[in-house]
């Protein structure tokens, strides 16, 4: 297991079982009211004890329907909700100047990179697919130090290529923050499998009086995660138990179905919302204040 000792990570995937690591690929680059009062920014900064929480499927920086790049406008937005942490699914790592390109602009860095600007510090980006114009993945951006991380590769067949970005955080406080970003498969039978392998390394990686957060595009169309998180982990999901129900995220125009989850453990939940911004994405992006008890 080795330390990151760099402001930020890049990197292409590992595969399953090769452990902790640090960048070595793309570089590296330094219950609860329903309408709270807004924390102010220096609380949370000051004691650690408040974390404000995001998930977002950017879906490659493109719009609904491919129609248009749309990364300078994501970037507002992401900025706009002043999360401590942002878990990213479908980043470009690659082939994003591409894309850009097509639509008579450029974009001379990973996704995350430019998304994260100096409003994030820290951040890793675990590569999962790959295809011969570039590859995208998870990435989680954070204003905390990144201490440690690992990319595992959860594809259950080579057509669907998936994987849980994990990482270990230090608090202001001293404590350690686990934060897992998962993309998960579009079948039950697939996410069946990719379940018991996220299992096994909540298990085996976090102890069990760490905070820890798990977080994407769980693709879960039955509930089945909820379930088996909480009866296997204990672990809670943000909006069920701030409004008594999971949160509808996709599609973002009309949002119908939900997908997107933020589950917890050995955090209290304050606030959640969604944020269904239209013209961005096809997903709805996530938001949540927890309380570190």
């Amino acid at each position: 297991m080795r330390d990151v000792d760099a402001r930020s990570v890049t990197t292409p995937s590992p595969l399953m079982g090769e452990g902790w690591g640090e960048g070595e690929g793309e570089g590296v680059s330094p219950n609860l009211p329903l309408s709270p009062t807004p924390l102010p920014r220096g609380e949370r900064g000051s004691f650690g004890s408040i974390l404000k929480i995001a998930t977002y499927n950017i879906h490659k920086g493109r719009s609904q329907f491919n129609r248009r790049a749309v990364l300078p406008e994501l970037r507002e937005r992401l900025q706009g909700l002043d999360a401590d942490i942002v878990f990213l699914q479908e980043v470009q790592g690659a082939g994003a100047r591409r894309t850009m390109l097509r639509r008579r602009a450029t974009l001379p860095q990973p996704q995350h990179e430019f998304l994260a600007g100096e409003n994030w510090p820290h951040r890793v980006y675990g590569k999962n697919a790959i295809y011969e114009a570039g590859h995208h993945g998870n990435a989680i951006l954070s204003r905390y130090p990144i201490l440690r991380w690992d990319n595992q590769d959860i594809s259950a067949h080579g057509l669907e290529q998936r994987g849980v970005l994990h990482s270990e955080m230090e608090l202001p406080n001293g404590l350690t923050l686990h934060c897992l970003c998962v993309h998960l498969g579009l079948l039950k039978q697939w996410r069946g499998r990719q379940f018991s392998v996220l299992l096994d390394r909540i298990r085996d990686q976090v102890p069990e009086d760490a905070p820890l957060i798990v977080a994407g595009d769980f693709n879960d169309w039955n509930d089945h995660a909820s379930y088996l998180l909480a009866r296997e982990l204990h672990l809670r999901e943000v909006f069920d138990a701030h409004h008594g129900r999971l949160a509808r995220s996709y599609p973002a125009g009309l949002p119908l179905l939900r997908m997107d989850r933020i589950y917890v453990r050995g955090l209290d939940v304050r606030h959640s919302e969604i944020h269904a911004w239209r013209k961005i994405s096809d997903h709805a992006a996530l938001s949540t204040t927890l309380v570190l008890p």
